[in-house]
């Protein structure tokens, strides 16, 4: 069978998420673990008016989480480790006869991270997969949805030190890793970047996911982070990923990163790069930062027809991750041609 990962911004059947459960996401106090809640509520009550929304939820966490979600998001019970959909989710993937597939990656917690427990979290795929009635596509490669992205027709954004990196595949090479895209998302182009977002090498990091740093919003099209304070760590790094995108040949639109430079750790990742595109609309990470309002009407020119919805996503970033990161889309099948 012949496999395509749709781009984001195609027709999707539904969303899936996870239920904060665990470990530091939760936080040290209920507190914390109340704030984790309310954030991942918010981001899938935001959704929900727009398509439906499954939420995996631990079964000893059923009844707390019912008490902050919108009805309308359906629950599927199953152990979790963490909360983090985009990465311990399949891939899904449409076949030349239009039936949906979903590509189970292994998941190894970020590359083996000393803090990360993955027992769970690594057979989520197959149970989202079985949920969904849409067959396995198994791949041996460590890999995370949020390591990846699409632009529908072949090409796919990676980074060296994730799909390369230490804790992954670092005994692949990089044409077995470029070989496994292409079997397992129908990859054709591979551009591959040198290294993500300087906070995302903290203890708490993905070390170096794509969807903070750049994506498309159409074919031929990439919306790049553009930290613009010469000061902050990652004004190199934004400098580096335009380049690449423009000798690619692409057309770079650059998101600007939010006057917020830092936090009470130090140098912020804070990206609107890591955006979901559902049916209908954008939901897009929000900051309590002028910045928002730029990065909205830059969204919205980038895709027309959807509203923007604004989330606060600061409690999320301070986990590790974003709005992209908590969710994944399942495509709509489509009829064979």
């Amino acid at each position: 069978m012949t496999w395509r990962m749709p781009a984001e911004w195609e027709a999707h059947e539904r969303t899936w998420m996870a239920w904060p459960t665990t470990g530091y996401t939760l936080g040290d106090d209920e507190a914390d673990a109340d704030e984790a809640r309310r954030t991942w509520a918010a981001v899938a009550n935001a959704i929900v008016p727009f398509e439906p929304l499954t939420m995996v939820v631990a079964p000893d966490d059923v009844d707390v989480a019912r008490t902050h979600l919108d009805p309308r998001v359906e629950i599927l019970e199953a152990p979790l480790d963490d909360a983090w959909m985009r990465d311990i989710g399949p891939t899904f993937v449409r076949g030349a006869d239009g039936a949906l597939g979903a590509v189970d990656w292994v998941f190894n917690g970020w590359g083996a991270q000393s803090w990360a427990s993955w027992e769970h979290d690594s057979r989520i795929g197959r149970a989202v997969a079985a949920a969904s009635g849409v067959g396995v596509v198994a791949s041996e490669m460590i890999n995370e949805g949020g390591g990846i992205h699409v632009d529908g027709e072949g090409t796919v954004l990676v980074t060296r030190t994730v799909q390369l990196g230490e804790g992954r595949n670092a005994h692949w090479t990089q044409e077995q890793v470029e070989d496994e895209l292409r079997r397992t998302i129908g990859a054709e182009r591979f551009v591959w970047l040198e290294r993500g977002l300087t906070r995302d090498y903290d203890e708490f990091g993905t070390r170096g996911h794509v969807d903070i740093v750049a994506c498309f919003s159409e074919p031929g099209t990439v919306l790049v982070h553009e930290q613009r304070s010469p000061e902050h760590p990652d004004f190199e790094v934004s400098r580096e990923v335009r380049a690449l995108m423009e000798a690619e040949g692409f057309r770079v639109v650059g998101v600007p990163a939010p006057d917020t430079l830092k936090d009470d750790e130090g140098w912020v990742d804070y990206s609107y790069i890591n955006h979901y595109v559902c049916n209908g609309a954008v939901i897009l990470c929000a900051f309590d930062d002028p910045g928002d309002e730029r990065a909205a009407a830059i969204l919205r020119e980038a895709y027309p027809g959807r509203e923007i919805v604004l989330v606060d996503a600061r409690p999320l970033f301070a986990r590790g991750g974003g709005i992209h990161c908590i969710t994944q889309q399942q495509p709509k099948p489509e009829p064979a041609a």
